[in-house]
């Protein structure tokens, strides 16, 4: 708050004051007192004046002050009102009550909104897990009626079911800290378990599958949502590969206090101009535009965003042509945090 600001607002003020003393100093001239007392009148006049300026500048510049470093200094700007000390003039009381009302029916209005989308969200699982039924029966009938249609049929629903699930693991994005539990995990079973899970397609691409330095392999993560993170990266890499001699390989290393599983595939791969972005949702790039890909731009999206809810790194390299790199880092500690 400047002084030169202050005082052009109580200029107005300042001016009447003057206008008053000559008032008073015309009248007390044309009542013959003396200039002695003329004079002590306008000095003390004037002076208290100042001293009431001086006094409420002093005030009011030192609540705004410490109300714009606090502002500054806050990350949930809206809670201001909750921090600052009520200021002793009436226009800063009345500034925080204003504050605080609005402050009041922000987060009022905000958890109407929260609920709304909390309603929204157990609607989508609700309904997730009920499709899920016709899909099981669905691959029942199959099982028992195995031709060359129902096969194709088959490839088709595993499509919907990875769809189903990806709708799933997004609408519980935002709120991972409340499903998961941190425990001691084998990388190989985690990996396993998303290959069985893609047997069909894999058989059906005929992609080849190398897997080395898994067996000891033991880090802290959620096994649940650690293998939805590596199911979308082998799909990805299905899903870009090349026409022949397709091959995804899967390895380990120790370095420290991390592990860094590799998932490699010699497909297609990336532009090298789109590397920063592959992670952003939505993003689909030169290759989300391949007939027949059909890319929605929200595997690795989730994938990223899971990892860092997660305590997880995840990095990505890819050339054009040659192929394309993950890198997923996982603590072997339950302390440690990438």
């Amino acid at each position: 708050m400047k002084f030169r600001d202050f005082i052009k607002e109580k200029m107005i003020l300042i001016i009447g004051i003057v206008l008053a003393v000559i008032s008073v100093e015309i009248l007390l001239l044309a009542y013959r007192v003396g200039i002695l007392v003329r004079l002590y009148v306008a000095i003390i006049t004037v002076f208290v004046v100042i001293f009431a300026i001086l006094i409420e500048y002093k005030r009011k510049k030192d609540f705004y002050n410490q109300l714009i470093r606090n502002m500054e200094s806050l990350k949930e700007k809206y809670l201001i009102s909750e921090i600052i000390k009520t200021p002793n003039f009436v226009e800063g009381k009345l500034l925080k009550e204003i504050l605080q009302d609005t402050g009041k029916s922000m987060l009022e209005n905000v958890n109407y909104y929260k609920n709304i989308q909390e309603d929204y969200k157990e609607y989508i699982e609700l309904w997730i897990h009920e499709v899920k039924i016709p899909i099981a029966a669905s691959k029942l009938i199959i099982e028992n009626n195995k031709n060359e249609v129902t096969k194709s049929i088959d490839e088709e629903l595993d499509k919907v079911e990875n769809y189903t699930e990806q709708a799933l693991y997004y609408a519980r994005s935002n709120a991972v800290e409340k499903d998961y539990i941190i425990t001691k995990t084998n990388l190989k079973e985690i990996i396993n378990g998303v290959i069985l899970k893609n047997k069909t397609t894999l058989l059906n691409e005929k992609v080849s599958i190398y897997i080395s330095n898994l067996e000891l392999e033991e880090v802290y993560t959620d096994s649940k949502w650690a293998t939805f993170i590596i199911n979308q990266i082998i799909q990805n890499s299905i899903k870009y590969s090349r026409r022949d001699n397709k091959k995804i390989e899967i390895w380990s290393k120790t370095k420290n206090d991390k592990v860094i599983l590799y998932i490699k595939d010699n497909g297609i791969g990336i532009n090298q101009g789109e590397l920063t972005r592959v992670f952003d949702r939505g993003f689909t790039g030169d290759n989300g535009r391949i007939i027949g890909k059909k890319s929605t731009g929200i595997g690795l999206y989730l994938c990223k965003k899971l990892c860092d809810k997660l305590g997880l790194g995840i990095e990505l390299n890819s050339e054009k042509e040659i192929g394309t790199e993950v890198r997923i880092i996982f603590p072997k500690n339950s302390y440690t945090n990438f």
